[in-house]
């Protein structure tokens, strides 16, 4: 299929020109036919980005979680819900279940009830409006920018799934031999990993 130039241009600004044409006419067909051209080339660029999207995550980690969203009730709701519509999430999460398998990645859905309210610290959950965007737990003084609190919620409970025990305050330490010259006595180096008690 040939492109013409006027692909460039935003289908609302397409769309308008067709509704300006008398219905049925050789001039409506034509512009009906660049309409549904125009909105077939931002689908496949769509697809192509999730594509893209999916192959780096499920390639790049070893397991990817994301939360079990009801798309239907966001949709139901007047706010934005045609960009959300737009957004194709489940779509999104059938293709990263696709290349996850594909490419030996763990791609978990989570329940996301609380995600927001919760202390990745504590788990203590605080009620907090939308416009709010920092998180503050009034247990524990945690603070963090709303949505990193939400990922690590994600991730906790993600880990859960794969029963992967998870935790920021046990320390690990890790020994590496420095030298194998001397097979009777090796020197070592200690490594505490970050986010540990020893660190």
């Amino acid at each position: 299929m040939i492109y013409s130039p006027r692909f460039r241009l935003l289908p609302t600004t397409e769309q308008r020109s067709l509704s300006r044409k008398e219905y049925e006419s050789n001039n409506w067909e034509k512009q009906r036919r660049c309409v549904a051209e125009v909105h077939a080339r931002m689908s496949n660029k769509k697809q192509d980005f999730k594509h893209k999207l999916a192959h780096f995550y499920t390639t790049e980690y070893d397991a990817v979680f994301v939360e079990d969203l009801t798309v239907r009730e966001m949709l139901e709701s007047p706010e934005n819900a045609r960009n959300k519509a737009e957004v194709g999430w489940r779509d999104f999460i059938t293709i990263l279940e696709h290349h996850g398998e594909k490419n030996g990645c763990h791609v978990k859905e989570v329940e996301p009830r609380g995600t927001t309210k919760e202390c990745a610290s504590c788990g203590v959950s605080t009620w907090k409006p939308i416009w709010r965007r920092e998180h503050s737990c009034p247990a524990c003084g945690f603070e963090l920018d709303r949505d990193w609190n939400a990922s690590l919620n994600v991730l906790s409970r993600g880990l859960n799934t794969l029963e992967v025990v998870h935790s920021e305050s046990t320390p690990m330490e890790t020994v590496t031999a420095t030298d194998t010259t001397d097979f009777q006595r090796v020197s070592a180096s200690h490594v505490v990993e970050t986010g540990s008690l020893g660190a």
